[in-house]
């Protein structure tokens, strides 16, 4: 086949066609219109391409599948589980059993629509970002030709991004620290809550603490890259009243892996939901405060106080997109860092004590 292609495609480009000029030269031989019709007539390499993808059963949901499974070793295991859950849930059922080459730009929209139909506008965003990776990675590997997923921008209605509810006034901060000193329920969500607003990780960072991250004498967490949201190993300071909280909740679960485990099963850790379950039980609406909103409430208030800003960038975790930069600044910053998370361990709990001296004030 190919060989027909090489020599029908050799006698079109030794034909030599006047253009403009309207004589007996300018018609081809009839043996050169056979060799165009054989070139059109030769099945095109990207036909072949998709023949022998479906012959081969290479559908969308085999190579998502292959995709994630390269991806254990990148991303955190929750955010892997999350995306598992997208595809799952949201596209291998309509999509799943489809040819790879077979995907359009339609039948994906139709997905996507799909999940816009229920509300969540944010959830077909993420879930057209993964497969577009998918697809990017197919044409990487040879068996698919292009991602459609370029071919929908502007198609979904758009995400009205939103800031995580969080309290920043004082007075209201101060009395959130009581309502939590006053919680009564299983001590390793008391003590997560405890420690929620002196360390200011993200949610996921704190519930899935394992115990063998922290060195208590030297007052450091050091939380590994996996578990992180920028894929970078994390060390936190610890103040004198995070290390007190963590000493007193060794005794009760430090014999197992989790800092922090499920009611249920030392197995695991507390859900995802259990701190913000608890501040609801505390009286907090979700319009009001949620276990990220303690990221956004030291924010604020350290660089009301003044702190150097790259500081708390890098306590927040945040990227630092020049990594020999970032490695310079976490090692040279570190003893900044600790001070700064010590100060700010010191100025709660002058926010709980002013709270308490003037009890009946609203939160």
């Amino acid at each position: 086949m190919h060989a027909r292609r090489r020599a029908a495609a050799k006698a079109v480009a030794s034909t030599k066609i006047p253009w403009g000029k309207p004589h007996a030269g300018s018609i081809p031989a009839p043996g050169t219109i056979r060799a165009f019709a054989d070139v059109r007539l030769l099945p095109h390499p990207s036909a072949e391409r998709r023949a022998a993808n479906a012959a081969q059963g290479i559908t969308f949901e085999s190579v998502a599948r292959e995709w994630m499974a390269l991806q254990a070793g990148k991303l955190a295991p929750i955010t892997l589980k999350k995306c598992a859950w997208m595809l799952e849930t949201h596209v291998f059922p309509t999509l799943g059993s489809e040819p790879i080459t077979k995907i359009s730009a339609a039948s994906m929209l139709a997905a996507l629509r799909a999940i816009e139909a229920g509300g969540t506008h944010e959830t077909a965003h993420r879930t057209k970002q993964r497969c577009s990776q998918v697809l990017r990675y197919a044409v990487a590997t040879g068996r698919a030709e292009r991602d459609v997923t370029t071919d929908l921008r502007g198609a979904l209605a758009p995400v009205v991004s939103r800031n995580h509810p969080s309290i920043i006034d004082p007075v209201r901060i101060g009395a959130l620290l009581c309502a939590i000193d006053g919680y009564s329920g299983q001590p390793a969500t008391e003590a997560a809550l405890r420690l929620a607003p002196l360390v200011f990780v993200r949610p996921g960072e704190l519930r899935t603490a394992e115990w063998r991250e922290f060195d208590l004498d030297a007052g450091e967490w050091r939380i590994a890259a996996a578990r992180m949201k920028m894929q970078e190993a994390h060390l936190v300071p610890l103040a004198r009243q995070s290390v007190g909280i963590l000493r007193r909740l060794h005794s009760i679960t430090g014999d197992g892996k989790y800092v922090f485990p499920s009611l249920q099963t030392n197995d695991r850790p507390i859900s995802d939901n259990t701190i913000n379950a608890a501040l609801r039980s505390l009286g907090y609406a979700k319009e009001v405060m949620t276990g990220h909103g303690f990221r956004s409430m030291a924010s604020t208030l350290l660089n009301e106080q003044g702190f150097a800003p790259d500081v708390i960038e890098l306590q927040l975790a945040h990227s630092e997109r020049n990594k020999v930069r970032a490695a310079y600044n976490k090692a040279q910053r570190l003893e900044e860092r600790r001070k700064m998370m010590q100060k700010w361990a010191d100025y709660l709990d002058t926010l709980r004590a002013a709270k308490a001296s003037t009890p009946g004030k609203p939160q």
